[in-house]
C-alpha cells in the first residue's frame, strides 16, 4: 500500500478495529476513538509546528506504511541468537513489528507479584486491569504519531512490579522491525508500573532484521508509585532505511526515582520524545542520552521535565556525535510549576561535530513559575580539541586513532552511567566500531 504522499487520513482509513484486541471493551473503544479524532484533527507533524521546526517528516510520508496488527509468523531463532547481549541473564519478551512472538520470549521463574506479559493478552483476558493505567502518563497526545499509536493499540509489553519487590534480573524487551517486509508499520504500546518500594531494570532494544524501508511508532508509559525505582535503557539501532518515532512518558510519585538512558545508534530518521511529570515531593529523574549520527541521518531528541510538586530533583545530560552530512536536534524543556518550591534541576546538551557539513540545532529551555528554586541549563557545540590531538600524537599515536580515542572518551561519560556490565560493554563495542573511521575535521 503506497502512494506519492501519505497523510493522517491514510492511517485513519487503515484502522480496522476488527483486527485489534478487545474490540467491544467500552473504555478501550472510547480511547481509541478519541485518539482517532485527535489524529484527524492535528494530522501528522509539519515544520510549521514549533516542536517539529527542525524535523521534516517528508522522508516518512513519501509512502504509506501498512500498520501491523497481527502476527506475521516471523520466528527466526538464529537472528535472535545473533543479537543477544553476551552473558546477559534476563526476562525477555520479543516482538516482531510490534506483535509478541511467544516462542522467542522467556519469563520463566518470575517472582510472585510480578507480571510481565503482552498488552494484547491482558486486554483479552482482563482488560479492567489496564483501564486506569493505560494512557494515564499520556493524558493528551503531544503530536499525531502518539495519537496514531493510541488509536491502534494492538500489542506491546506490560510490566507490573509488585510492592516492595526488587526484581532479580533485568527485563529485556526486544522490538524487531521489518519482519514482514517493506513498508510495514509497527506500533508497540508499552506500560511499566512500579508499585510502592519496588526496584526494576528494563532494557528496550529496537533493531531491524533486514535493510528494509519500515516505520516504528513506539510509546512507552511509566508509572512509578511511592518510593519505586526504575532504571530504563532504550537502545535504537535500526537500519539505515528505517524510520523511528518513539516516546517515553512517565509519572513519578513521592520519593520515586527514574534513571532513563537513551542511546541512538542507527536509523534514517529518529525522533525521541521524553515527558516526565514529577508529581510529588522527593521524586527524582535522571535523563541521559547519547546519539551517533553519520551519513545523512537525522536524530531529534525532545525532552520535557515538569516539576509539579516541591522538593523534586531532575538531572539531564545528552551528548551527540555527528559526522558526514548528518543532522541532530535537541530541544530540552524544564517547567517548574507555581508552588513547586525548592526544585533542583540541571540540564546540559553537548555536541561534537566531526565534519564541516554536520549540523545540530540545540535549544535548552527553562520555564520557572516559582521563586525558591535552583535551576541551570546549558548547551555546547564544537569540534575536537586540536591541542589534545597533538598531545596524543606526540606520544606516538596516529592521528586517526587519536581522534577516535578522544571521541570515544566524549561518549564514555554517558556509557559509564549504565550499571549493567553486559549492556555497557556491548554498547561500548558498538560505539567503538562506529567511531573507528573518524576522519580529521576539514578546517
Amino acid at each position: 500500500m503506497s502512494q506519492a504522499v501519505s497523510t493522517a487520513e491514510d492511517y485513519l482509513a487503515a484502522q480496522r478495529l476488527a483486527n485489534l484486541p478487545a474490540v467491544g471493551t467500552a473504555w478501550l473503544d472510547i480511547r481509541r476513538n478519541q485518539a482517532r479524532s485527535l489524529l484527524e484533527g492535528v494530522g501528522l507533524p509539519t515544520p510549521r509546528q514549533e516542536d517539529w521546526k527542525y524535523t521534516n517528516i517528508r522522508p516518512i510520508t513519501r509512502s504509506t506504511f501498512d500498520p501491523v496488527s497481527g502476527s506475521s509468523g516471523w520466528n527466526d531463532q538464529d537472528f535472535l541468537e545473533s543479537i543477544q547481549l553476551p552473558g546477559l541473564n534476563s526476562y525477555r519478551l520479543v516482538f516482531a513489528d510490534g506483535i509478541l512472538v511467544r516462542e522467542l520470549s522467556s519469563c520463566d521463574g518470575l517472582p510472585a507479584g510480578v507480571t510481565i506479559a503482552s498488552v494484547a493478552e491482558i486486554l483479552r483476558a482482563d482488560s479492567a486491569k489496564l483501564e486506569n493505567l493505560l494512557g494515564s502518563a499520556l493524558p493528551t497526545s503531544p503530536h499525531g504519531f502518539t495519537a496514531m499509536n493510541s488509536s491502534f493499540i494492538a500489542d506491546g509489553a506490560y510490566l507490573d512490579i509488585g510492592p516492595g519487590i526488587v526484581l532479580d534480573k533485568p527485563v529485556e524487551l526486544v522490538f524487531i522491525c521489518a519482519c514482514a517486509g517493506e513498508d510495514r508499520l509497527g506500533m508497540p504500546r508499552n506500560l511499566i508500573v512500579g508499585r510502592p518500594g519496588s526496584h526494576a531494570s528494563v532494557i528496550e532494544r529496537y533493531l531491524s532484521v533486514v535493510e528494509a524501508r519500515s516505520l516504528t511508532n513506539a510509546v512507552s508509559e511509566v508509572i512509578l508509585e511511592e518510593d519505586a525505582q526504575l532504571t530504563h535503557q532504550r537502545i535504537t539501532d535500526e537500519s539505515s532505511r528505517s524510520f523511528h518515532v518513539g516516546g517515553l512518558f512517565a509519572r513519578l510519585g513521592g520519593d520515586s526515582r527514574l534513571d532513563a538512558c537513551s542511546i541512538t545508534l542507527g536509523g534514517s530518521l529518529v525522533r525521541n520524545d521524553v515527558l516526565v511529570n514529577l508529581d510529588a515531593s522527593g521524586a527524582t529523574v535522571d535523563l541521559a542520552g547519547l546519539y551517533l549520527a553519520r551519513g545523512r541521518c537525522h536524530i531529534d531528541n525532545h525532552t520535557h521535565v515538569v516539576h509539579n510538586s516541591p522538593s523534586a530533583r531532575s538531572r539531564e545530560l545528552y551528548k551527540g556525535i555527528l559526522n558526514d552530512r548528518s543532522r541532530a536536534v535537541f530541544h530540552g524543556r524544564i517547567t517548574v510549576q507555581a508552588g513547586a518550591q525548592q526544585t533542583d534541576s540541571e540540564q546540559n546538551n553537548q555536541n561534537l561535530l566531526l565534519s564541516r557539513e554536520a549540523e545540530v540545532d540545540t535549544k535548552p529551555q527553562l520555564e520557572i513559575y516559582a521563586d525558591d528554586v535552583k535551576c541551570s541549563h546549558g548547551a555546547t557545540v564544537g569540534q575536537l580539541d586540536e591541542m589534545a590531538v597533538l598531545y596524543l600524537r606526540s606520544r606516538g599515536i596516529g592521528e586517526s586513532q587519536a581522534r577516535g580515542i578522544l571521541t570515544h572518551a566524549f561518549a564514555g561519560e554517558i556509557l559509564e552511567r549504565i550499571e549493567l556490565d553486559n549492556l555497557r560493554l556491548h554498547l561500548d563495542h558498538c560505539v567503538s566500531h562506529r567511531l573507528s573511521s573518524v576522519e580529521r575535521v576539514v578546517s
